[in-house]
């Protein structure tokens, strides 16, 4: 990490002279330091003569001691990097390695080339503001574990976001969470290998945290917050804890019961239950009602009176709001 990053922190103002001191440096060197920082890490810096230098947001790093500790309880292992183009990528290449077959957590503070779904980019701009979480699995010769995995991730992630007081999220089929018709995270799953003998799976999860939708334009689609949401600065690190053990619970129980074992408790928090929406696929757009999911995870569809199903794929849905 940083050293100056480091030194700045904790969102008090620190003088160019007492940071220069710390660093060994000029304090003109510390004002073109500052500057880098800013460039490299999208962070915003005050400068206010006679005080020093100060982080406009404070910064809640991810502490890896208690993220170690849970995932060795739960039998996974953890690494943790200050920046990674995509947590996705990383763990993919982890868990493809032949000494690897424990599950894998990986989390980042920044990435730059973060995927979504559908070829999109998951833009996280600023350092240590959002969780970005990949879990990866290497699975033998059994893919049943695939049957709506998406949606029992989701699960798991509204779990722990109500846990911290966003109760009034909800799911977005196939694999989004919503609160007040913006997106709060995103999950992606990646496979490769021979469904036959060995596979790689990645769980990628990331959930929007301490970033305040109006200081970042860059991002298309409309979307939220949990501290924006709650009205308060998240301890990511408690959050991250909260997400793997929701994560453990909850593939548990679709290892034993399957997807049809948790299919009611989908539909429960599923926003659009019951309301008539246009599914775009790439070739046409359907409008129909949703009715939820069946034991696949499939999207149910009343369609000129007729039940349609459909797997997720190049699919996404929205509401109709010509209704």
């Amino acid at each position: 990490m940083n050293s100056l990053l480091l030194m700045l922190m904790d969102g008090q103002f620190h003088s160019g002279q007492a940071l220069g001191l710390r660093l060994g440096i000029s304090r003109s060197a510390v004002w073109k330091k500052i500057k880098s920082l800013e460039a490299e890490y999208g962070l915003s810096i005050q400068r206010i003569s006679g005080r020093g230098y100060r982080l406009s947001e404070p910064l809640s790093l991810l502490d890896p001691i208690p993220l170690t500790q849970t995932a060795n309880e739960l039998g996974w292992n953890f690494v943790l990097h200050e920046r990674l183009n995509s947590t996705n990528t990383y763990c993919m290449q982890l868990i493809q390695q032949a000494d690897y077959v424990r599950p894998q957590v990986v989390m980042a503070e920044w990435q730059t080339a973060g995927r979504g779904r559908r070829g999109r980019q998951w833009v996280s701009p600023v350092i240590a503001q959002n969780l970005l979480f990949s879990l990866g699995l290497r699975l033998q010769a059994d893919t049943r574990c695939l049957t709506g995995l998406s949606l029992v991730v989701g699960l798991a992630v509204l779990a722990t976001l109500r846990y911290f007081g966003l109760t009034q999220a909800g799911l977005k089929w196939p694999n989004d969470v919503y609160t007040n018709n913006r997106k709060i995270s995103g999950i992606l799953l990646e496979l490769t290998g021979n469904p036959t003998d060995i596979c790689h799976l990645v769980i990628g999860i990331g959930i929007n945290l301490n970033m305040m939708p109006h200081t970042q334009s860059s991002i298309e689609q409309p979307w939220t917050s949990l501290r924006y949401e709650t009205g308060q600065r998240i301890d990511r690190t408690a959050l991250a804890i909260c997400l793997m053990q929701n994560l453990h619970h909850y593939l548990a129980q679709q290892a034993q019961m399957g997807f049809q074992g948790l299919r009611h408790e989908w539909e429960q928090h599923h926003l659009w239950q019951g309301q008539r929406c246009i599914l775009s696929t790439p070739n046409q757009e359907i409008s129909g009602v949703a009715l939820g999911v069946n034991d696949e995870g499939s999207l149910r569809l009343l369609v000129n009176g007729q039940e349609q199903s459909f797997c997720a794929g190049e699919l996404s849905l929205r509401l109709d709001h010509d209704s």
